[in-house]
């Protein structure tokens, strides 16, 4: 990505609603950025990789668009950058909604030359136990809302000749029982990633794909708990189970976005395993049948459900949104 001046930055309008505002500060970024000025969108950015991502693209000198369900969270994330930034309440799952993030963020920011699908939730249990709405929501948010996000922003990349980065996971190496629902979505989430590759790269457009594993979010604060986890993670090398923090995970995805990596590794040894992952499924398999065996119902049952505060807030928006008409009950950002 060369170093382009961004657009002016345009006014905020009078608006009643609060999360439709530009926070301004001066950047402090390199001066040879080649992100200086430039915009950035990430979605799931209220918590966790979204919101070290966020910071991390600001102190490169982006303006960044975050957005999410957790308007006070989103608030208090954008007050910590240094560099004009803008908090869209949206859900990736409502493509209107996108369309009209995208019209804010092209209106007040300028065109996004980095996109960021990183909006996720997981639940954990046995397929038979979990909610149908809730695994479906899990699909929706990680596969679906990825490609809302896409074909919400796409116009601008393909005018800026940008970068849509997907956020997947090792769980699309091998398919762990008890995750199915967060598995298919991040499988689906990498093919659909390489797929759109193919028909974008004409226009300019570069498509990355971050392979994340394990990362300190609140998604994975109960790890130990949750029985298949805690099985993988024991099979693992003792490198490989190490837990990375967000900020760290975030300096690895910013270092793929000034590159248009095709493939960007969190921790960067994992790409020594894409040639190894045919072996993956039957491995996670063996290690999770084994800890399976060990269990009682019981404790399958607390396994079972939504994970992390992220996803919960998600979940609990998702559930009283759909006691409402189709639009919900709160009020789109204007633009």
């Amino acid at each position: 990505m060369s170093p382009a001046p961004g657009p002016a930055l345009r006014q905020p309008r009078n608006s009643e609603n609060p999360m439709d505002s530009v926070t301004t500060r001066p950047a402090a970024a390199p001066q040879g950025s080649p992100l200086r000025g430039r915009v950035a969108v990430v979605t799931g950015a209220a918590r966790g990789i979204g919101e070290a991502l966020a910071r991390r693209l600001s102190q490169d000198g982006m303006r960044v668009a975050l957005l999410g369900r957790e308007a006070e969270t989103l608030r208090q994330a954008a007050s910590s950058l240094g560099a004009p930034s803008l908090c869209v309440e949206a859900d990736v799952t409502d493509q209107t909604a996108l369309h009209s993030a995208a019209r804010q963020v092209a209106d007040r920011l300028g065109d996004a030359a980095v996109v960021v699908a990183n909006a996720g939730v997981a639940a954990g249990g046995p397929f038979r136990r979990t909610d149908a709405d809730l695994w479906r929501r899990v699909v929706d948010v990680n596969l679906v809302g990825s490609a809302n996000t896409a074909r919400a922003f796409l116009p601008q990349l393909a005018r800026t000749r940008g970068y849509f980065l997907q956020i997947a996971s090792t769980a699309a190496f091998g398919a762990a029982p008890m995750m199915s629902a967060y598995c298919a979505s991040k499988a689906g989430a990498e093919s659909f990633a390489r797929a759109l590759r193919g028909e974008v790269e004409p226009d300019g457009v570069a498509v990355g794909i971050a392979y994340l594993h394990w990362t300190g979010t609140d998604m994975i604060s109960g790890v130990d708990d949750h029985p298949v986890l805690r099985a993988l993670r024991a099979n693992q090398p003792w490198f490989a189970r190490r837990v990375h923090s967000p900020d760290e995970v975030a300096d690895w995805l910013a270092a793929g976005v000034r590159r248009r990596a095709h493939q960007i590794y969190a921790p960067p040894w994992l790409r020594l395993c894409q040639p190894l992952r045919p072996l993956f499924p039957t491995l996670v398999a063996r290690a999770a049948r084994r800890e399976l065996r060990r269990m009682s119902a019981a404790e399958l049952a607390v396994a079972t459900g939504v994970m992390g505060a992220g996803g919960r807030a998600d979940w609990e928006a998702y559930r009283s949104a759909a006691h409402w008409p189709a639009g919900g009950p709160h009020e789109e950002p204007s633009g």
